[in-house]
């Protein structure tokens, strides 16, 4: 059975930071983009982050530019996102994805998008 596992959410305050990280399992993601979605209560999920297979690629969300941080081990066939000075619009799940289109990722085509992990929930309060 072939899964993206994410861990590493939870609540933080303003200006805090988290670190998420997505685990393959049941094939190599080797070859894959893998990336990061997140979808806000009462919103569609949204594009965060991607990274490309060789891992010399990185995409992000003009909404988290500069304080977010996307890096793979491909040994591992883990992504990890780097959360640093969190703002409350950041709150929401947070879903790792995995396809051999880094296009589609950034593109938000999520109907096409060939492996989903379960989520992880991300709550930034004071």
């Amino acid at each position: 059975q072939v899964q993206l596992i994410e861990s590493g959410g939870g609540l933080v305050q303003p200006g805090g930071s988290l670190r998420l990280s997505c685990t393959g399992s049941g094939r190599t993601f080797s070859r894959y983009a893998m990336g990061w979605f997140r979808q806000a209560p009462g919103k569609e999920r949204e594009f965060v982050s991607v990274i490309s297979w060789s891992g010399k690629d990185t995409y992000y969300a003009d909404s988290v530019k500069g304080r977010l941080t996307i890096s793979r081990d491909k040994a591992e066939d883990t992504v990890s996102l780097q959360m640093n000075n969190l703002k409350p619009e950041d709150t929401a799940v947070y879903y790792c994805a995995a396809d051999r289109s880094m296009g589609h990722m950034v593109a938000s085509n999520i109907g096409m998008l060939e492996y989903w992990g379960q989520g992880t929930q991300v709550t930034v309060s004071s």
